[in-house]
């Protein structure tokens, strides 16, 4: 047995997290680089009815993404864009280029995790970047 501390369990009540409102798109982080010792960051991610996101970009953390209300457009870097629905997976590895939007009628939602933790560092660099760059509505690619 190890001498570091243990991490303690960790429950997130339903509507709990730190939220990170970007207009159209709020982001809802409910575990980062304290609560898992930085091994992940977990976090929801909510467009209104027909929002872009934000530019194709890429990252070193991989995300796993789980489509909790859909269907969501996501862009992978050799797929191309693509519809994914409620209870679909994915899979990005770090350095892949990705995107996504809501091209719905409705709100969509996805959980994403980030591996290693670090990804919720960047919000506030985001949450600005998007106060000065509204989402506007989502585009036919």
């Amino acid at each position: 047995m190890s001498d570091e501390p243990k991490l303690p369990p960790l429950v997130v009540p339903p509507g709990g997290g730190r939220v990170y409102p970007m207009g159209r798109m709020s982001a809802v982080f409910k575990a980062d680089l304290d609560e898992t010792d930085s091994a992940m960051s977990v976090s929801e991610w909510w467009l209104e009815p027909n929002t872009g996101g934000p530019p194709n970009h890429q990252h070193p953390e991989s995300h796993l993404f789980y489509v909790i209300e859909g269907p969501v457009a996501f862009y992978l870097e050799g797929r191309g864009w693509f519809e994914a629905d409620k209870g679909a997976y994915l899979f990005i590895p770090g350095d892949t280029e990705h995107g996504f939007e809501n091209r719905s009628g409705g709100k969509v939602g996805f959980m994403s995790i980030s591996v290693p933790g670090g990804f919720e560092t960047s919000l506030p660099h985001i949450v600005g970047y998007f106060e000065k760059n509204p989402i506007g509505d989502a585009t036919s690619r």
